[in-house]
């Protein structure tokens, strides 16, 4: 094992082991020996591999990973004279750590010749970065919309319609359909600006500790009664989740949104939605403009077995006025990451034939839940 390659001392005078930095990495790193066992590993390597540290110090990259793997060309490629390579959205799919999507990069470890160290960075959390950045601005864009459209056309339209109604009074029947249609037109197109003002920018939200179980319950009730009466429903909550900081009015329409979509993406005889809650250590998310770090360990996912979303609506689902259903606004999912969003989360998705996956990451609460909240409903398998 590679060990005590350098340290500085700090300004207080101690040291540091370079070991522990490499174990405060989000990014799980490998150093392969020349005979192809592992000269080193760090923490995140252990979570990645599912291995613990002694397994891995008697372990080949050859036990790790399947001998068609693309990680050995990178080897051999750095091995035959190469600097740093990067490879980027690599499928890592073993028994151990299941079917990832990585970027992977090697490079020369000079003071050990043939030895190359292999850094692996999951593109989830990335991504739900990209994500977040992107649903952030498409919401900007349509808060300013909204804000400009309930200013600019509603006046208007008021008056357009009042003149069609004067008109009605001395018109032939002929014309008389005209002016209707003239308000029919104008009761549509203020509709339409109405239900885009629910994007515009409001007051400060009200945020507080939310039982999240009693959220998804409420909205499973909801749903068994109504739209979702051909569903299963599968409920799978960690009992010793602490409350989420949120609103809880505005997370039930997250949830009830999502549930709905689920419900009508399933199939009629043998659909199945799965909610499931989890605590995540180590979640934490950079803001854009500040220096602060935000952490989200609170996650709730939304499962269903619906036929999947197709690959070209993926990179568009959140933006408005985007859908797949024929009678569908488009305005579902870009309202559901809006509000995650004003409640400080993150929301991602993964989609494949017969498996969609949303999840929210949230805050969790300071304060402590009100007494009568405490324990709440835990749903469990129907």
């Amino acid at each position: 094992m590679v060990r005590n390659l350098f340290a500085f001392p700090s300004k207080a005078g101690s040291c540091f082991e370079p070991t522990a930095v490499l174990n405060a990495l989000a990014s799980a790193v490998l150093v392969v020996g020349e005979d192809d066992g592992l000269m080193y590993a760090n923490a995140a390597s252990e979570q990645l591999f599912a291995r613990s540290r002694v397994s891995l110090a008697h372990a080949a990259i050859t036990d790790l990973l399947p001998k068609d793997s693309p990680v050995f060309e990178l080897i051999h490629q750095v091995r035959g004279g190469m600097s740093a390579i990067t490879e980027h959205g690599l499928a890592l799919d073993t028994p151990k750590t299941g079917k990832r999507l990585v970027n992977v990069q090697a490079a020369p470890m000079v003071e050990v010749p043939g030895a190359v160290v292999l850094s692996f960075q999951e593109r989830s959390i990335a991504d739900q970065i990209d994500h977040r950045l992107t649903h952030r601005d498409a919401t900007r864009s349509i808060a300013a919309m909204s804000a400009m459209m309930a200013h600019e056309v509603k006046n208007p339209l008021s008056g357009i319609r009042g003149a069609a109604q004067l008109l009605e009074t001395g018109s032939s029947p002929q014309d008389q359909e005209l002016t209707r249609l003239i308000q029919d037109e104008a009761d549509r197109i203020k509709a339409l600006v109405e239900r885009m003002e629910i994007f515009s920018e409001s007051a400060p939200l009200k945020s507080g500790p939310v039982n999240i179980h009693q959220v998804l319950d409420r909205v499973r009730r909801i749903a068994e009664n109504g739209f979702g009466k051909h569903v299963r429903f599968v409920a799978e909550y960690d009992p010793s989740l602490p409350p989420v900081a949120g609103n809880r009015d505005q997370l039930i329409q997250v949830f009830l949104n999502l549930i709905k979509n689920a419900c009508e993406a399933v199939p009629r005889d043998e659909g199945v939605v799965h909610m499931k809650t989890a605590y995540q250590h180590g979640v934490r998310f950079a803001m854009p403009g500040s220096q602060s770090r935000v952490h989200l360990p609170l996650s709730v996912t939304i499962t269903d077995n619906g036929p999947g979303i197709a690959p070209d609506m993926q990179d568009h689902l959140f933006d408005p006025f985007v859908t797949t259903k024929p009678k569908g606004s488009g305005l579902g999912l870009a309202l559901v990451a809006k509000i995650v969003g004003d409640n400080g989360g993150v929301i991602d998705f993964k989609s494949r034939p017969g498996r969609t996956e949303f999840r929210i990451l949230l805050p969790m609460s300071k304060e402590p839940m009100p007494m009568d909240d405490v324990g709440g409903e835990l749903g469990g398998t129907n």
